[in-house]
């Protein structure tokens, strides 16, 4: 998945010495039924987004402009795939069917992929660059609330793929060219971004165990302040990026 160029600031304070849940490994934490379903929930909604992810770069290997590009987004989709595997994984050796964590997901991610089908290339590499960007803020926002086996697979499989810095360098190349495309890209972002919100808060309040968590239902949660404060701080992030794709928000 896309690692963001500007990941929300209370995301990075992830490094400050943990409490509760957060200073916990998972043999311990686990044993709360709550917060086992919130995790067996969130390793099912990431790795069924790997899983779109890498069928989607596949997808948009079909409209890269050259063969350079073909094998770069191939790359990219690759690794998307391996960080699949390794949620897949993690989820069997805890005792659960890894399909079954993740089909709760699926007409969430399918619907937002519905809305939001790019025209083009450029269009493609806008929304990944966003749509990812937007899903790891979240991702990176939640771990730091995760126990630490927990933490650590979901901040690995966010790892960057490449594709933020390709995007960019590709995007910008196409502004620079044919300033007026920029409108257009600027146009697709926004909507995008709302489309993503949009998901991710209908995930979260259809899912108890992980809306529990997000509320602070859970030791160490979120309050409903603080899930506020979040999804602020993904949109001030989400600006950020805009600008390095030379786009206004």
């Amino acid at each position: 998945m896309t690692s963001p160029d500007n990941a929300p600031d209370k995301a990075a304070d992830a490094s400050a010495e943990p409490t509760g849940i957060a200073a916990q490994d998972w043999a311990t934490a686990s044993a709360d039924p709550q917060y086992r379903a919130a995790v067996v929930d969130l390793l099912g909604a990431l790795a069924y987004g790997e899983l779109a992810a890498f069928e989607r770069l596949a997808e948009d290997a079909k409209l890269a402009p050259t063969l350079a590009d073909k094998a770069e987004l191939a790359k990219m989709a690759s690794a998307e795939f391996h960080h699949f595997e390794q949620l897949r994984d993690r989820l069997a050796s805890i005792g659960e069917e890894p399909t079954g964590a993740m089909e709760p997901f699926v007409a969430a991610y399918e619907g937002f992929h519905k809305q939001t089908a790019p025209s083009d290339w450029l269009e493609g590499l806008v929304k990944a660059y966003v749509g990812d960007s937007i899903a790891s803020d979240f991702y990176r926002e939640v771990a730091a609330r995760l126990d630490s086996d927990t933490r650590a697979l979901v901040l690995g499989v966010l790892d960057d793929t490449g594709h933020a810095s390709f995007a960019v360098e590709k995007v910008r190349a196409a502004i620079d060219a044919e300033p007026r495309v920029g409108g257009r890209l600027a146009l697709w972002a926004r909507r995008l971004m709302g489309e993503a919100l949009s998901q991710s808060q209908r995930v979260v309040a259809e899912r108890d165990a992980l809306s529990t968590m997000l509320v602070g239902g859970v030791a160490d949660g979120f309050d409903l302040a603080e899930v506020g404060r979040m999804f602020s701080r993904i949109t001030e992030a989400h600006t950020k990026r805009m600008a390095a794709l030379g786009l206004a928000a």
